[in-house]
């Protein structure tokens, strides 16, 4: 019989402690103190196991549908015989989303002095095949290096959740049945495969595995065996696999070899904000006929078509970013992901620190706040096309139109203020 694997401290859902929504893993609060017994520990053991009968039901449905996918069932039945229903992943995925933190305490941490001395250790030690990466695939090594060192801190936390059972769990359990059952189905492949077996199969408690967390379908579609033995190993102590599959990645979506991600700029009195964004883009020369210069003072030179990104709006810093942003955002669509990636490469590689300053002060919006921030705005006239907590281009166009209908500079920064703005003038 499948067991339940309950979470520390008893199944005290309230010790889970959920990151931004662009960092991972998510962490478990533990404490060498002992813990008071909780009350109910007979009712919750009652309901893990009533959990895992249905989970069982689950199983045995879903083995018709992965064989009908080609899953053969000796496959099939080695990997899911033990598998368990994880009450710890489904309580990380239903909090994964309820704090934030704002992008300058998150680039504090994700480009911290250790991370990148720890990444300038790494090129030392592995600059020879990453030579080689950057040499077949055409993307920096930094590049590759700065993925690796915020994905697992440089192979150190590549997460030791069984891949099978937590994808199992959350395809009959979460919030996204149907993209967990594809990624079960790509994990069976790959075991199918013979590139790893069900007990090495590690990884987060989200799915994604090996040193720079590859979801099974991205793994299917983009790892290489780099080292020419016969396997796709990205879980192996040797790195080597994982980073080339990395590069192969960014540059099958078209990452372009001596480009940068995007510059640190400075933006002329009386910038037209309006113009900032993904949406617009620019030639850097026309961006400079704007007024929009490097840090230097000098005009950018022409990487292509570029957009001005103001992530904390006008009292943050500013960036002219290019084809390669995009790039990055395949990996992780979150600003701050991208600009962390860029941002450690650039450290990486010698190069400076964010000149301009952020607005400490602020702190990040909640889901609920962001939430009600999209429907106040939506309320007020200025639709997001949506409620769904996520700051993306619809509710930055609205935030933008909002400031202007009140005379604040339309930067689309989505603040406290501005929400308690809205709350004021709606009651």
């Amino acid at each position: 019989m499948r067991r339940v694997k309950m979470m520390a401290g008893a199944c005290a859902l309230s010790g889970v402690v959920a990151s931004a929504a662009w960092a991972s893993p998510l962490a478990v609060e533990s404490s060498i103190r002992p813990m008071p017994r909780p009350a109910g520990i007979a009712e919750e053991a009652l309901v893990l196991a009533s959990a895992n009968l249905g989970f069982d039901r689950w199983v045995a449905s879903f083995r018709g549908r992965a064989l009908a996918q080609g899953i053969s069932a000796e496959v099939f039945d080695g990997a899911l015989a033990e598998a368990d229903y994880n009450a710890e992943v489904i309580a990380r995925d239903r909090n994964q989303s309820e704090f934030t933190k704002t992008l300058w305490d998150y680039l504090d941490s994700a480009v911290s002095d250790t991370r990148i001395q720890n990444g300038q250790t790494a090129l030392a030690e592995h600059g020879a095949v990453l030579d080689q990466i950057e040499a077949r695939y055409g993307v920096e090594k930094e590049v590759v290096l700065a993925v690796w060192g915020l994905e697992s801190a440089y192979g150190a936390v590549r997460g030791s959740t069984q891949i099978i059972g937590a994808l199992a769990t959350l395809a009959y359990d979460g919030r996204r049945g149907a993209f967990f059952e594809e990624q079960l189905i790509a994990a069976l492949k790959i075991l199918q495969n013979g590139d790893i077996t069900p007990e090495a199969m590690t990884g987060s408690w989200a799915g994604a595995m090996g040193h720079t967390q590859f979801m099974p379908t991205s793994y299917l579609e983009h790892a290489v065996d780099f080292t020419g033995d016969g396997k796709r190993n990205i879980w192996s102590d040797d790195p080597t696999d994982a980073l080339a599959s990395t590069a192969a990645y960014l540059a099958h979506f078209g990452w372009q070899t001596g480009q940068p991600w995007g510059v640190e700029v400075r933006v002329p009195e009386g910038f037209d904000y309006g113009l900032t964004g993904e949406r617009v883009k620019k030639s850097p020369d026309d961006w400079a006929a704007l007024g929009i210069r490097a840090v230097d003072g000098s005009v950018v030179p022409d990487h292509g078509p570029a957009s001005i990104l103001v992530p904390a709006g006008a009292q943050g810093a500013a960036f002219m970013i290019f084809k390669n942003f995009n790039v990055i955002e395949r990996y992780n669509p979150a600003d701050a992901y991208v600009i962390g990636v860029g941002h450690l490469a650039d450290r990486i590689g010698g190069g400076p620190a964010i000149e301009a300053s952020w607005p400490r002060e602020d702190r990040a919006l909640t889901r609920d706040e962001r939430q009600e921030l999209q429907q106040r705005l939506t309320q007020a006239g200025f639709s997001t096309q949506g409620v769904d907590g996520k700051i993306g281009p619809n509710t930055l166009a609205a935030v933008r139109a909002y400031q202007r209908s009140i005379d604040m500079t339309p930067d689309g920064y989505a603040n406290l203020g501005l929400l308690n703005r809205l709350r004021q003038v709606q009651g």
